[in-house]
């Protein structure tokens, strides 16, 4: 039997032909569509409210007119911020997704009882370091603590349970109430939150007697007379807050615990799109309106290279490897 090939199967080959040409054109411009051509997504590993979230919304608005596209945070509490750290190390690498992390996850957590899933030399492609600042340690204006010295002889009475809040296990805040033990031999119970948010509504309630709070999320209470500044952990005092002494200064020289945020991608993004995203980055932390903004919750903006943040975090994860080694911490 002869098959006759009918005009009207010529046209529908040829009406074939030019559909599959025409999605191959399509999909080659979207292939090569200019980074970034969608928004991009912000991963905050703590929960509303607290230092990180605060700090990072400080931030987008000014980000996102950089980049053109819109910025979405999305915040991912718990473990410390393990939680959005494994979601981030499996996110594809296409730049869309990022994350705006911390020394605890970067450089504490991995040195932690347990450990992490993670190597964070290793399984991130660094972008750019973000802000630099201090912890506080506050009390509630009604507490009768008024000094450091109040607070270290309050945890030395036998009589009286003391505790202290923090942004997670691991996080500087919690090394910094920690290390202040170790140094003054006061007894004071630490409570894990999922953030600074959650430590600090409990803080604010008469649940716990004091928190190692990041600045974003202590200054503004500070300044509301919701809280009393007892200590800075900076090795000097802060511009922000001039008139709250340091650690270090009441009487335990050399002390001090730094915090740090920075900002990271999946592991392999092609190398052209973590320039974009830093060159992005290292506008928004240099625009003038941006800068002030921070400073007013005593962040100091601090933009780098993708091989300086690596160099840093290297650096960080050594010297918090010794002092994590060095309290003898539990998995509490």
């Amino acid at each position: 039997m002869i098959m006759m090939r009918t005009p009207f199967a010529r046209v529908s080959y040829q009406a074939f032909l030019a559909l599959t040409m025409m999605l191959g054109i399509y999909s080659a411009a979207w292939a090569q569509a200019p980074f970034p051509s969608k928004p991009v997504r912000l991963i905050v590993g703590f929960a509303p409210g607290g230092g990180a979230d605060s700090a990072a919304r400080l931030i987008v608005p000014k980000l996102a007119e950089v980049l053109g596209q819109s910025v979405i945070i999305e915040n991912k509490p718990g473990a410390g911020g393990n939680l959005a750290s494994d979601l981030l190390m499996k996110s594809d690498p296409d730049g869309y997704t990022i994350m705006l992390t911390t020394v605890g996850s970067m450089a504490i957590n991995p040195h932690m009882p347990g450990g992490t899933n993670f190597n964070p030399l290793v399984d991130f492609s660094m972008i750019s370091q973000g802000v630099t600042f201090s912890n506080i340690l506050v009390v509630r204006t009604e507490s009768n603590i008024k000094s450091l010295q109040d607070y270290v002889a309050l945890g030395k009475d036998k009589n009286t349970f003391v505790t202290f809040g923090s942004s997670g296990n691991g996080s500087t805040g919690h090394l910094a109430g920690e290390l202040l033990k170790a140094r003054t031999g006061m007894k004071a119970e630490h409570i894990n939150y999922k953030g600074g948010g959650p430590a600090m509504t409990d803080l604010l309630g008469g649940n716990i007697t004091a928190i190692f709070a990041s600045t974003p999320t202590a200054v503004p209470l500070i300044q509301g007379g919701k809280l009393r500044p007892i200590a800075v952990t900076s090795p000097k005092r802060t511009s922000g807050l001039p008139n709250v002494p340091t650690v270090a200064e009441q009487g335990y020289p050399g002390y001090q615990a730094l915090n740090w945020y920075a900002f990271v991608a999946p592991p392999k993004v092609p190398p052209a799109i973590i320039d974009k995203l830093n060159q992005a980055i290292t506008a928004t932390l240099k625009d003038p309106g941006t800068v002030e903004r921070l400073r007013q919750v005593d962040l100091d903006a601090a933009p780098s290279t993708p091989q300086e943040l690596l160099v840093f975090v290297k650096l960080e994860n050594d010297k918090w490897a010794k002092i994590v080694k060095s309290i003898n911490l539990s998995e509490k």
